[in-house]
């Protein structure tokens, strides 16, 4: 007798074809033939039935060694997870390189450091034993985990990883860690070259510092276990044609990201699309991330991620309280980010675009609030700068913007979505838990670009989110409805199916604050066999029905 038997369901399998109706009986945690009877039967009436949504940009390290259940994705039909993105990994780490980790995290990745010293369950030291601490406390989604950079770095150079290049004796120590990583089961290396990528005080994130004798020589360790994805967040300044080389000399394929379209500069994602497809087509597999959701993010003076990235805002990074209010006062250093915005850039997530930056919440001035910067600067005769600066000076830097910054042209998004050698992706799920959330990509692609844009078919948004990045992965047996595979599915109404708007929830270690996002249309989730959602969201108790994927074939 099987476990479970639906119904009369609408069958999308993944592959990426039109949907057909049918039965699909689950056995054992894998998709079975729906030949016999069932223990529960769950009459679909029309509902669709895909495999569970893989989310290859994640930053759970943290929070889930003290959430299992990495809220909000498995609600949002997320049922595989991966995780190390951009190298920012809290394994290894030395213990006495926690604080160091922990203060990194705070800035580039906008964690609260009290969350993360209440929540951080430090029950390991290297890669190996973190892969077996999350095997041991369990998850409620499927979990494939990087081996990541800054973490590598900071565990063989300490305090001197944001500092300076390494060692050939410490690339060696490096190379070894990346090799123990690999044999345990990483999914592959990531790394990060990208100037938004700061630590505490404003200093790079340690990947930033690697040269590319390092970087060479670390993704070559990779390599040589014959799988893995090398996975970088690309600065302007880091060439396509170097990671060309990496994937020709590893024999591994390359994971670029985050392929956003820029107004300012709408032609330099397709011209990285372009070099991507070159470099496919002369056999050096090289993917492109790209994201379905414009880049829509909340930040105060205190942590202003959309332009810590530019050089001029270098001095103002790492300051606090008196230091901070004292330097965005100054003429001179605003004078120096109205001239670095005014020229051209290759990339940076904000490009002076006023009219998609609007002011959320000015608790001393609501005449300012769900009104954009360019309106309040062309009715008071000023400039937008200014009065972003001085209504956040005039309120202790509390006040909360929003900023559209990249992403918002739907024509240009929609061609990077269909483009062959991309991957949808991008979520950052896990990270800035206080300003942005697109834990809900996968549904915004399914609802929002291929129901109402018709952008594309639901059958090749399905192939999107499961067997493609399964295949990229080498994630065998799951990203498909077929029989023997994981029986990983999402039960949702196609007719309906969205992300909601983001609300603010406090249920972070202490009661802190983060953003969520609520589904639409879901019906329920199972993770190899064992539902973990119902219509009204995730279990209680949800099991920890995951597993920690390590057997990856590409």
């Amino acid at each position: 007798m099987h476990d479970i038997l639906f119904r009369n369901a609408l069958i999308f399998d993944g592959a990426g074809g039109a949907p057909h109706r049918g039965d699909v009986a689950v056995a054992k945690g894998r998709i079975a033939r729906a030949e016999e009877p069932a223990r529960e039967t769950i009459d679909a009436d029309g509902l669709a039935l895909m495999p569970g949504i893989i989310d290859s940009h994640t930053h759970f390290d943290a929070q889930i060694t003290w959430d299992p259940f990495v809220r909000p994705s498995p609600e949002l039909g997320v049922t595989t997870a991966v995780i190390g993105n951009c190298g920012f990994t809290i394994a290894p780490c030395r213990p006495q390189h926690r604080e160091l980790t922990m203060r990194n995290l705070t800035q580039v990745e906008g964690m609260s450091l009290e969350v993360l010293k209440a929540g951080i369950a430090w029950e390991f030291e290297t890669f190996p034993e973190y892969l077996a601490q999350l095997e041991r406390r369990g998850t409620a989604v499927n979990i494939a985990a990087y081996v990541g950079h800054s973490g590598v770095r900071t565990y063989v150079m300490g305090e001197d990883a944001s500092a300076r290049a390494a060692t050939d004796a410490e690339i060696g120590e490096m190379q070894a860690i990346v090799r123990d990583a690999m044999h345990a089961g990483a999914v592959g290396f990531a790394s990060s070259t990208s100037p938004a990528h700061n630590g505490e005080g404003g200093r790079p994130m340690p990947s930033r510092l690697a040269d590319e004798r390092e970087t060479r020589a670390l993704v070559a360790a990779m390599g040589e276990s014959g799988r893995g994805v090398y996975m970088l967040t690309k600065g302007a300044h880091t060439p396509l044609s170097f990671l060309e080389s990496l994937a020709a000399d590893s024999g591994r394929p390359v994971m670029v990201a985050a392929l956003l379209h820029n107004g300012t500069n709408p032609k330099a994602v397709f011209d990285d699309l372009d070099a991507i497809a070159g470099a496919n087509a002369r056999g050096r597999a090289l993917i492109g991330q790209v994201s379905c959701c414009p880049l829509t993010m909340d930040f105060t003076m205190q942590s202003p991620y959309p332009v810590e990235g530019l050089a001029s805002w270098q001095p103002a990074l790492g300051l606090r309280g008196r230091e901070l209010k004292a330097a965005l006062s100054r003429r001179d250093f605003r004078d120096g980010v109205r001239a670095e915005l005014a020229s051209a850039s290759n990339f940076r997530l904000f490009n002076g675009e006023w009219d998609k930056v609007q002011v959320v919440e000015a608790a001393a001035h609501p005449r300012y609030e769900q009104r954009t910067l360019a309106d309040i600067a062309r009715s008071e005769g000023r400039d937008p700068l200014d009065a972003m600066l001085d209504l956040a000076l005039a309120e202790d830097l509390a006040t909360i913007y929003t900023a559209q910054l990249l992403n918002s042209d739907e024509e240009a998004v929609g061609r990077m979505l269909n483009h062959p050698h991309s991957i949808v992706s991008l979520s950052d799920a896990g990270a800035h838990l206080t300003f942005f959330n697109d834990a809900g990509f996968g549904l915004h692609l399914l609802g929002h670009w291929a129901r109402e844009l018709k952008a594309m078919t639901l059958g090749e948004a399905v192939r999107a989110l499961t067997s493609r990045p399964a295949g990229v992965f080498g994630m065998q047996g799951r990203g498909m409805i077929r029989e023997g595979y994981a029986a990983d599915l999402l039960l949702f109404d196609p007719r309906t199916v969205a992300r909601g708007p983001k609300r603010r929830v406090f249920d972070l270690p202490g009661g802190a604050p983060r953003l969520t996002t609520d589904a639409v249309g879901v019906h329920g989730v199972w993770v190899n066999g064992r539902r973990v959602v119902g219509r009204d969201g995730l279990l209680d108790p949800a099991p920890r029905a995951g597993e920690v994927l390590t057997d990856f074939h590409t």
